[in-house]
């Protein structure tokens, strides 16, 4: 609905201050949101996209206790196999990408390592609640996805999720009509909670909306890795 956040805009806001970093670095890029709404469906649209602009990419998975996320998007066809790890972070999915970024941390190096300059590092989290929040020492930039077969009353609960995150996805707009659910006034509430800060709508199935998550991260992750700090 809204476009990108502008750099400044995310640096005034608590906790959304960039990582410091070389220019060198690849970008990482969270994807946050619970167990259902549609993470690694996002994943599998935005990688080709992402390909096709000419993105050297890799990804991470985070799952409490197996790898099945990374082996659909390894299967999946839409990049290098090699070029996805998962993290298996026991039952505390949200400590892998907050408190504790150190499993994350060690795989962002072991892809540096491996693949030379990435342009992009995708993070996605192991399926959480709506109080889970990455850590921008793991993170410049995160997105938190929600879809509204949850219910219209998720932005009203006002998870630290929904609240702080760079980017709000609402997935699975094509159901509104199906589980009842008012997406106009959905839309509206994430707005106002979220203080201008951008809200994008989706549809995995049809591709409606990827576009717009894409271009959003592309002008973002540019800003990032054009900042002139040392790596975290």
């Amino acid at each position: 609905m809204t476009s990108a956040v502008t750099r400044s805009a995310h640096a005034a806001a608590p906790g959304l201050r960039p990582r410091a970093r070389e220019r060198s670095c690849a970008a990482r890029v969270g994807i946050g949101g619970p167990v259902g709404s549609g993470k690694t469906a996002l994943l599998e649209q935005i990688i080709p996209r992402l390909i096709r602009r000419g993105t050297s990419l890799a990804v991470i998975t985070n799952e409490l206790a197996t790898q099945e996320d990374a082996e659909r998007v390894r299967r999946s066809g839409l990049i290098d196999p090699a070029r996805v790890m998962a993290v298996e972070t026991g039952p505390s999915p949200h400590v892998a990408i907050d408190q504790d970024p150190g499993p994350n941390m060690r795989a962002v190096r072991a892809l540096e390592t491996r693949f030379g300059a990435l342009d992009l590092i995708l993070i996605e989290s192991g399926g959480d609640s709506l109080a889970a929040t990455f850590s921008l020492a793991l993170v410049d930039y995160w997105l938190f996805v929600i879809d509204v077969a949850g219910g219209d009353d998720i932005p009203r609960k006002k998870g630290l999720g929904v609240l702080q995150c760079n980017l709000l996805v609402i997935n699975k707009v094509d159901l509104a009509p199906y589980v009842g659910v008012d997406l106009e006034r959905m839309v509206r509430e994430a707005s106002e909670i979220r203080t201008g800060r951008p809200v994008l709508l989706t549809n995995c199935k049809s591709g409606e909306g990827l576009d717009a998550v894409v271009d959003t991260i592309a002008a973002e992750t540019h800003a990032a890795r054009n900042l002139p700090f040392s790596c975290g």
